[in-house]
């Protein structure tokens, strides 16, 4: 079977980067310091923080990785993503308005007060190699992605992406992170609904699925169907998500408790709303492409089978958003923890702020380099879930429970924080190294594990200077935010957003509309011109929607 782009594909291809790149210099003119560079100066409006952070928590990994357990197993990993779905709407609802009292600028700023310097710094450089290491998982995805439609090897594919989404990335910071996720959102989720009935007519709709494969048209088939698998799956998202810095990030980014709480519930909703119709696609390719050798390939096999030319190029374009959103986000918070955390905190607390600009930029490019040069030996790991899943069962609880339950319980100390973290990994480097323990019950013990240390009462009682400073942050944390402090966007930000949104959607929609004028009369070109349509009316009522407020 010849899986490859066509020259129309590379024209979509070029157009999306184009839109990108203006995009990233627009709001680079914005950024004068890195409140602005990493948080948005807690302006960005909740709604568009919303799809940030949705596009932020997935990639391509979610179209590689679940795509692959899709094609072997069927609805289960439609059940395993949805794991995010509680991960989001309960740690929001339960931290949400916690973290965006805490008025920091990083995820990690806080620990310093809450337990000391020294845990700040473990939880610094303990936190960079883990992202380092998650990060890595999803630049490998979109090589594996890249390799399927085009000549370039996996190594090529890899090095080209990196450089890409870190370029981006130094440009701009968070906000050009929110308006590029914003228009990715909408072009992924038009082009997956556009490849959703293209799939399913191909099959003889859902009917044909479970005529055709009714094992497979189960929530709970396979291995990852078990119910302890997925109870301990489950509880893993839960701690990962919620001591994931973008995610907690995107609580800074909002302007008070209300606005971070509906964020991260309409987050949830949107993983909820949006699974099946990314994985289902993959769960009909099973039919369409049966002979495929790497279940991983599954997606965009049936993507480049099914989808004419052009619109195969938006499709494309759109998985490369996924990660170039996902990345983008995770580029920018790890730039700064190393900024705020490492080297304003060790080397120059007086910096200034062109300064601290200057290192956040410079930091960027390293993080990228760095992710891009490990992405290579990834797939020695066995591919990109169970490089995931083993680095996120390693790494993730153990630090996961003194950052997350850090805010919200008062008595574990200093050195629970540190034993808690050094003891866990240790027991997760061990228990994942012995044949005979399986992944389940690894996680389950080390989870265990890591409770009893920190909650362990021999610790000894801080001493009253700690107490204070602890007290003193339970206290914030306990006070709403002074409505007269809550920051406001300027107008000059509102009429700069605006404009790039609507210039993107009507590009957006004219990239949808040309791609289909060669493809008409087939159901993917049909389909693709109602997207761009679609993408044109809602360009409208966003221009409607701002006059009107604009009046008022």
């Amino acid at each position: 079977m010849e899986l490859q782009l066509q020259e129309l594909d590379y024209w979509a291809i070029g157009i999306y980067i184009l839109l990108m790149a203006g995009i990233g210099l627009s709001f680079g003119w914005f950024i004068k310091d890195v409140g602005a560079y990493f948080k948005g100066n807690g302006t960005i409006p909740w709604v568009m923080a919303t799809v940030t952070n949705f596009m932020g928590l997935f990639s391509t990994f979610v179209f590689v990785a679940y795509a692959g357990i899709a094609y072997e197993y069927g609805l289960v990993s439609v059940t395993v993503f949805w794991s995010t779905v509680p991960a989001c709407i309960i740690g929001s609802l339960w931290l949400g308005g916690r973290w965006r009292r805490t008025g920091c600028v990083t995820p990690i700023e806080y620990l310093e007060q809450r337990y000391s310097f020294s845990v700040r710094e473990i939880m610094t450089w303990v936190g960079l190699l883990v992202r380092l290491l998650d990060n890595m998982v999803r630049l490998y995805a979109i090589g594996v992605f890249i390799t399927v439609v085009t000549p370039l090897s996996l190594e090529w594919a890899i090095i080209i992406s990196g450089i890409i989404v870190t370029l981006f990335n130094i440009i701009g910071g968070i906000w050009t992170v929110t308006i590029m996720s914003t228009v990715q959102f909408v072009i992924l989720i038009l082009i997956t609904c556009v490849l959703l009935p293209v799939s399913l007519h191909e099959v003889g709709g859902i009917g044909g699925l479970y005529q055709q494969i009714p094992e497979k048209m189960t929530w709970f088939n396979g291995p990852k169907g078990a119910f302890f698998w997925l109870a301990i799956y489950y509880v893993m998202t839960m701690i990962k998500y919620n001591e994931n810095w973008t995610f907690i990030q995107k609580f800074f980014c909002v302007k008070d408790e209300k606005a971070a709480k509906k964020m991260g519930v309409l987050t949830g909703i949107l993983f909820l709303v949006f699974t099946p119709i990314f994985l289902i696609p993959a769960v009909a390719s099973s039919l369409i492409v049966p002979e495929l050798e790497n279940p991983e390939m599954s997606y965009i096999s049936v993507a480049i089978r099914l989808l004419p030319a052009g619109i195969m190029g938006i499709m494309f374009s759109s998985m490369f958003a996924a990660t170039m959103s996902s990345l983008n986000a995770e580029y920018n918070v790890m730039s700064s923890v190393f900024t705020k955390d490492v080297y304003q905190r060790l080397f120059n607390m007086e910096a200034a702020e062109k300064r601290l600009l200057v290192v956040a930029r410079w930091s960027t490019l390293v993080i990228g380099a760095l992710i891009t040069v490990g992405a290579i030996y990834i797939e020695g790991f066995g591919g990109a879930f169970e490089a995931n899943k083993l680095f996120t069962g390693i790494f993730c609880i153990p630090i996961g429970i003194p950052l997350v339950l850090g805010i919200v319980s008062r008595k574990p100390n200093a050195k629970a924080a540190i034993i808690t973290i050094s003891a866990g990994i240790v027991v997760g480097i061990v228990l994942n190294a012995l044949p005979e323990v399986d992944w389940e019950m690894a996680t389950l013990i080390e989870l265990i594990v890591c409770l009893v240390l920190y909650y362990l009462p021999v610790y000894g009682q801080m001493d009253m200077k700690d107490k204070v400073k602890v007290d003193e942050l339970f206290n914030a944390l306990n006070v709403n935010i002074d409505s007269t402090k809550v920051p406001s966007i300027s107008s000059q930000y509102v009429k700069a957003l605006m404009i790039l949104l609507l210039v993107s959607l009507v590009v957006s929609g004219g990239l949808f509309i040309g791609m289909s004028i060669p493809n008409l009369h087939s159901m993917g070109g049909d389909l693709s011109l109602c997207a761009g349509i679609l993408s044109l009316l809602l360009a409208v009522a966003l221009c409607v929607v701002y006059k009107l407020k604009i009046k008022k």
